[in-house]
């Protein structure tokens, strides 16, 4: 990977890396795209619009849990959560058994800002992602990890919805 910005070519779009490089751009402003519209339909983020759908589909669910469904760090989950109940979105009511576990519901108001939502709730890319051959997913898994380990990226940003950068 050059460091010396005099080694760049100055037109990237003459060449195959500018190609590449647009391509990324076209997904990465379709994303964004879709959650601004999400967040002015909602009127809250992305990840919390996702976090309520999958609330709404699986009432009681745990903050862990609920980390686990949207694959993202718990502590992220958690966060989530609690801005979600303090705008009464949801409502979390411990359980019978163990004191410690909260068990997420959504509330009236949460249902209402679902309804008002443009799908998906996960967003576009892991939809687009899913309607892709099992093939061209393990060449671009691998291809994409190239490009990872060239950027030398941080791999802990794998677990931050894409909603919330």
């Amino acid at each position: 990977m050059p460091t010396d910005l005099s080694t760049l070519r100055l037109d990237p779009g003459s060449d195959q890396a500018g190609r590449v490089l647009r391509q990324f751009r076209i997904v990465f402003n379709a994303v964004k795209l879709h959650f601004r519209q999400v967040e002015t339909a909602a009127g809250i983020g992305g990840a919390q619009v996702w976090a309520l759908s999958v609330i709404q589909c699986r009432p009681g669910i745990g903050v862990s849990d609920l980390g686990r469904a949207m694959d993202v760090h718990q502590s992220t989950a958690s966060n989530l959560v609690k801005v979600l109940l303090e705008r009464a979105l949801i409502s979390a009511v411990r359980d019978r058994d163990d004191r410690r576990a909260l068990g997420l519901h959504l509330t009236a108001a949460g249902a209402a800002v679902l309804t008002a939502v443009p799908g998906p709730f996960a967003g576009v890319l892991p939809g687009a992602l899913a309607q892709l051959d099992p093939a061209v997913l393990m060449r671009l898994e691998g291809d994409l990890e190239l490009l990872i380990a060239s950027l030398q990226a941080d791999r802990g940003a794998a677990v931050l919805p894409l909603a919330e950068l």
